[in-house]
């Protein structure tokens, strides 16, 4: 097979041109992946992998599970009675299973080999590898069976920090040569040197879509590592790096000179960091060169306030293509939204505006409404967890009056003055609202709940009769 013969290139040289006999298995650690007869070997393109599965797949998954467990006798472990019990019920179409999960079972390098049977006869959607306490030659083994069967689409090792450098180099190679692996989970890892070089040379030429590094400690070298890898790639859509300590510095300088050069991410997640008001600025500086890529920028909880709103003003008339933007759990206060409201108006691309817990009052709000009465095209505003009381209401009635667009307005479920006239004034305007929109009700997401908790001073039927 292409993808086997080229790591062995990468390990063992000119040796591993030739095809390998059935009997001769074993490589360096001690792992192994069973091969088929000489004349059953294919070499070449990944669709005639498909077409050996097929006639794999004609096992049901009750011979699967015997094969099982007659692999666990051949190596001398005990089956796993998590995963017969999955594929007991799993339901299997066309040699494709939903998932393999397998989060928290301990996984010894026995175990993984017994699970080469399993990895041969099915494919699928998702298999997690979460917390299996993964050591060098079981990782380094297991993914190598991955790889050569083409076993997934999404693959998740998180919480597994003792794979060792074979089990980091294996990973590589899957990333590098599968061509049916799209998405890829390595959180509670940490990246720092050899991980993060071989993540990185990987990426150059892998097809990998989605990436999650959550909680990887990829600050600094790290990151610089993997940025230099995705400037040049031209195949990941998704980058999901939450609570990696990454700076307002050094970590958004290389966050922005990425932006500048790669056009084929859509979706960049920083979530808590500490990205703050100066590496901010580092990222407008990237979003100006974004003319066909990135559509979703997440920026939850980053310790930026109203100063780093004044960046974003001067960037966001000139988006085009960005559509969902979520800044909560940042302190922006009304004075950051007076800061964003005009270029929001003049935007054309944001669809979809996170604001909750920003610290914004009634003042912002009416700011918000003024945005909301003008735009064409924004969907979804949150304003959870904010301050917003009866002014507030009152002017996202009046927007909603005239905007034609949105379809989700996310309110907080309970009024902090429910035992005050203030409560059924907020009924009332939040009938009002409804009544407004009567004809299109079904797209507002202002929970009925608020109006039955707030029955005692007005009834919903009153104010809509």
């Amino acid at each position: 097979m292409t993808g086997c013969s080229d790591k062995e290139n990468d390990e063992q040289h000119d040796e591993d041109t030739e095809k390998p006999n059935k009997n001769q298995r074993k490589s360096k650690s001690e792992k192994h992946v069973s091969f088929p007869p000489d004349e059953q070997i294919v070499s070449g393109f990944a669709e005639h992998k498909k077409t050996d599965r097929n006639v794999d797949s004609c096992l049901t998954l009750t011979e699967v599970m015997m094969a099982y467990q007659q692999s666990c006798n051949k190596h001398q472990v005990q089956p796993n009675t998590h995963i017969l019990e999955q594929l007991q019920q799993g339901i299997c179409v066309g040699g494709s299973v939903k998932c393999l999960d397998l989060k928290g079972e301990r996984l010894d390098h026995r175990s993984c080999e017994a699970l080469e049977v399993i990895l041969k006869s099915l494919h699928f959607d998702f298999i997690n590898l979460q917390a299996v306490q993964l050591e060098e030659n079981g990782a380094s083994s297991l993914l190598d069976m991955i790889l050569y069967y083409e076993s997934t689409t999404h693959l998740d090792i998180s919480d597994n920090s003792s794979i060792g450098t074979s089990g980091w180099r294996a990973l590589a190679h899957l990333i590098k040569q599968s061509v049916c692996l799209s998405r890829l989970d390595v959180c509670n890892v940490s990246m720092a040197d050899y991980p993060a070089q071989a993540l990185s040379k990987a990426l150059l030429t892998s097809r990998l879509a989605v990436l999650h590094l959550h909680n990887a400690q990829l600050s600094g070298t790290p990151l610089y590592t993997l940025v230099g890898a995705l400037k040049s790639n031209q195949a990941l859509q998704e980058l999901h790096l939450t609570n990696n300590l990454l700076n307002s510095y050094q970590d958004a300088m290389q966050l922005g000179d990425m932006l500048r050069y790669n056009n084929t991410l859509q979706t960049l997640e920083l979530s808590s960091n500490a990205i703050a008001d100066a590496g901010l600025e580092e990222l407008c500086d990237g979003l100006r060169w974004q003319t066909a890529g990135l559509k979703v920028l997440l920026l939850k909880n980053n310790q930026i306030t109203a100063n780093g709103m004044v960046h974003l003003a001067k960037t966001l008339p000139a988006l085009r293509v960005l559509e969902v933007l979520d800044l909560g759990e940042n302190v922006l206060g009304n004075e950051g939204i007076q800061s964003i409201r005009e270029p929001l108006m003049l935007n054309r691309s944001v669809l979809r505006l996170g604001l909750a817990r920003t610290s914004i009052t009634c003042e912002g709000v009416v700011a918000l409404a003024e945005f909301l009465a003008e735009s064409r095209q924004i969907r979804q505003l949150d304003v959870r967890q904010n301050e917003v009381k009866v002014g507030g209401l009152m002017a996202l009635c009046l927007a909603l009056r005239i905007n034609r667009s949105l379809a989700s307005l996310d309110l907080d479920q309970t009024s902090h003055h429910e035992e005050s006239d203030e409560g059924s004034l907020f009924v009332l305007f939040t009938c009002l609202m409804l009544k407004y929109l009567a004809l299109d009700l079904a797209n507002v997401n202002v929970l009925s709940a608020v109006l039955q908790q707030r029955s005692r001073a007005i009834t919903a039927e009153s104010v809509l009769s």
